[in-house]
């Protein structure tokens, strides 16, 4: 029976394996749903990591001497 969502095998090392399935058992929930949880964190940590990396890049390059005034963007 075919999924809307996609499917991934991961294989784990036996104390990875564990501490998801005492999380899964402890929440109530799926092993499945609390991988999917935890990489879900794992991805948006990656995506702030990048941003934050990116915004400390531009902040370190501003000049105020450059920069636009509030009238002079808003009108």
């Amino acid at each position: 029976m075919p999924t809307k969502n996609a499917r991934l095998n991961v294989v784990l090392e036996p104390e990875l394996y564990e501490s998801i399935r005492r999380m899964a058992r402890k929440s109530g929930l799926s092993m499945s749903l609390v991988a999917r949880e935890l990489l879900k964190q794992a991805v948006e940590l990656q995506e702030d990591s990048y941003w934050n990396e990116i915004a400390r890049k531009r902040d370190n390059s501003f000049s105020l001497d450059s920069g636009l005034s509030h009238e002079e963007v808003w009108g």
